[in-house]
């Protein structure tokens, strides 16, 4: 009791925390908000210092920050929001409609995710049914190049393609349940790709376990079996799946943009950009609060699936599938990618030629030319340089960050649930209110969320491997801490969380290129791919090849990323010979260890 009361309390503190933060923003920024309240009311108007005074004295901005949030923290307990300050009307309600429509495409585009996921879990779990998993080859090129594809870049074809030029269904605006397919798939199918990535790669072990070579040699179906291994592998994946709903709730910030969606993500964008800090705070408690469902709701399903073997440590011995073959499709894919990188490199990025913009792949211009007539191939290499060693490094800082924070579950816990509130477009204004506008403000706002899944599932791998048969007896014989989690815990948990840092390396140059897209990543003429799709954008109908030599691109990372990830294995001992190995420290009983080795 004291332990939830404490979590809690924790929690409360962070979220308290966050929206102090976001009410101080302006102050933070040393902007004036009477001017940017001005400048969104009326764009016209000259900012008179009679007119800004008038605006400070509406606002009540005279009494400073902390003056504003204590009132607007007491009308929390009435249910009062506040009083926006550019609309002038309740916030309560506007916010309130903007979480039901969020909370709408979040579910359309959950179970989307969710059927994409079980289409690429299908083929694991129809051999697994069948007992046919052998070696694994790397593989999975398809979900790679899903899991690649920029949200914003798949939202623009999918409207002018679907919506514009086919007219199957409505590109823009929210009147009805047509309205939310087209954004449900351009939010689902990366979600989905990935998720079905991290259970494809648990499967194989639930499949291997004791209990489903038994149930197959007492001639269970197949089918029965399949379920069960599902079920064994779901826990370790549902912490990951609360967060993708929160993130499909609040992140969904471009995807909302292009299909003009007033959701939760994109009211809290607007609002943060015109310093409405009523409902900014607002919008923001509302993510932090869903976060906390969403967590709440994912630690109930892993104990109903678990059961209680989880409190009694009678979860099955691991028992590591076999490693996968070695392919040669990584070496390929790396191949083609340098040799993109290597065939621009020698070219001039910013050259211009207004007389040949717009152009089409040709001999002297590979992959075309953009809307200013720059070499395209020059581009894309150059932005790979950036691109790609900036995702390398914050992969390595948030996998490093994850794995030190998931060994510590109740304190990462409500940070992580914080963490994927926040959109990293709010993140970013964050950073650039705090540390300045520069070509380091992305890559802050990236690193700063980008931990989160990645701790989350490190949690999760270890609250199982914990409850396992082995880990208790190990201990029973006198491991330590210290014993148990080198020797057992982490050669159990590191290769699946290493893996799933490939598969997230992509999602980080998504996140710098979503924030290019609105205008808060690398500025011109920079050729980072992001805005590379950003500037490019607006001519995909009639130059498509300028937004797919950059897309082509990330698509090709993702598949360096998948297939590169099914190698990953670290030596781990052998269960049968756990006791053997653990009978060494002096603490142990060596009548205790002979009973168990069996000597």
């Amino acid at each position: 009791m004291r332990r939830q009361a404490a979590a809690l309390l924790w929690r409360a503190g962070i979220a308290a925390a966050l929206v102090c933060a976001v009410g101080v923003l302006p102050w933070i920024s040393r902007t004036d908000p009477a001017l940017t309240v001005l400048k969104t009311r009326s764009a016209d108007r000259d900012p008179t210092p009679e007119v800004l005074a008038d605006i400070r004295a509406q606002l009540g901005l005279d009494a400073g920050p902390f003056h504003l949030l204590g009132s607007w923290a007491g009308g929390l307990w009435r249910g009062d929001l506040g009083t926006s300050w550019v609309s002038g009307g309740q916030v309560a309600p506007d916010v309130l409609n903007a979480l039901g429509v969020s909370l709408l495409l979040m579910g359309v585009a959950l179970l989307t995710a969710v059927v994409t996921a079980a289409l690429i879990c299908a083929r694991t779990l129809h051999r697994g049914a069948r007992h046919r998993l052998g070696p694994r080859r790397a593989g999975g090129t398809g979900s790679a190049v899903l899991a690649a594809l920029p949200e914003f870049l798949t939202a623009t074809v999918l409207a002018t393609v679907v919506g514009v030029q086919l007219g199957w269904l409505p590109a823009l605006g929210w009147y009805g349940p047509r309205w939310t397919v087209l954004p449900a798939l351009a939010l689902g199918l990366p979600a989905g790709a990935v998720l079905g990535r991290l259970l494809d790669d648990l499967l194989p072990g639930a499949f291997a376990e004791p209990w489903a070579r038994a149930a197959a040699a007492r001639g269970l179906p197949g089918r029965r079996i399949a379920r069960q291994a599902l079920r064994r592998a779901l826990p370790g994946l549902l912490p990951n799946t609360g967060l993708f709903a929160v993130g499909l709730t609040g992140g969904a910030v471009a995807v909302e943009q292009i299909f003009d969606i007033p959701g939760l993500g994109r009211t809290t964008l607007q609002a943060a950009l015109a310093q409405d800090l009523p409902v900014l705070q607002a919008g923001t408690l509302l993510m932090v609060l869903l976060a906390a469902v969403a967590a709440g709701l994912a630690r109930l399903g892993t104990h109903l699936l678990a059961g209680p073997a989880l409190r009694d440590g009678a979860l099955p011995s691991p028992h590591p599938p076999t490693a996968p073959a070695r392919g040669l499709q990584p070496l390929g894919y790396a191949a083609v990618l340098l040799g993109v990188i290597a065939l621009g490199l020698p070219r001039d990025p910013l050259a211009l030629d207004t007389g040949a913009r717009l152009q089409p792949p040709s001999t002297a211009h590979p992959f075309g030319t953009d809307a200013l007539g720059r070499d395209l191939l020059a581009r894309v290499a150059h932005g790979a340089l950036d691109t790609l060693l900036l995702a390398l490094a914050i992969g390595a800082v948030a996998l490093l960050t994850g794995v030190l924070l998931g060994l510590a579950p109740r304190l990462s816990g409500p940070l992580v649930d914080t963490a994927v509130a926040l959109p990293p477009v709010l993140v970013a204004l964050l950073v650039t209110a705090v540390a300045g506008t520069g070509t380091a403000t992305p890559a802050l706002a990236v690193a700063a969320v980008a931990w989160a899944p990645l701790a989350a599932h490190t949690s999760a791998l270890l609250r199982q491997e914990r409850a396992t048969l082995h880990i208790t007896a190990t201990r029973a014989l006198g491991a330590g801490r210290i014993h148990l989690l080198r020797h057992e815990l982490l050669p159990a948990v590191l290769p699946s969380v290493v893996r799933h840092a490939l598969l997230r390396l992509p999602g980080i140059a998504l996140s710098l290129a979503s924030l290019a897209f609105l205008g808060l990543g690398a500025q011109p003429p920079s050729p980072e791919w992001g805005l590379l799709l950003a500037e490019n954008q607006p001519y995909a109908e009639r130059a498509p090849w300028a937004v797919l030599a950059p897309a082509a691109l990330l698509a090709l990372l993702g598949a360096l990323a998948v297939t590169s990830a099914g190698g990953v294995r670290l030596p781990r001992r052998a269960v049968s010979g756990t006791a053997k190995q653990v009978t060494g420290p002096r603490r142990a009983a060596s009548g205790t260890a002979k009973q168990v080795t069996g000597r």
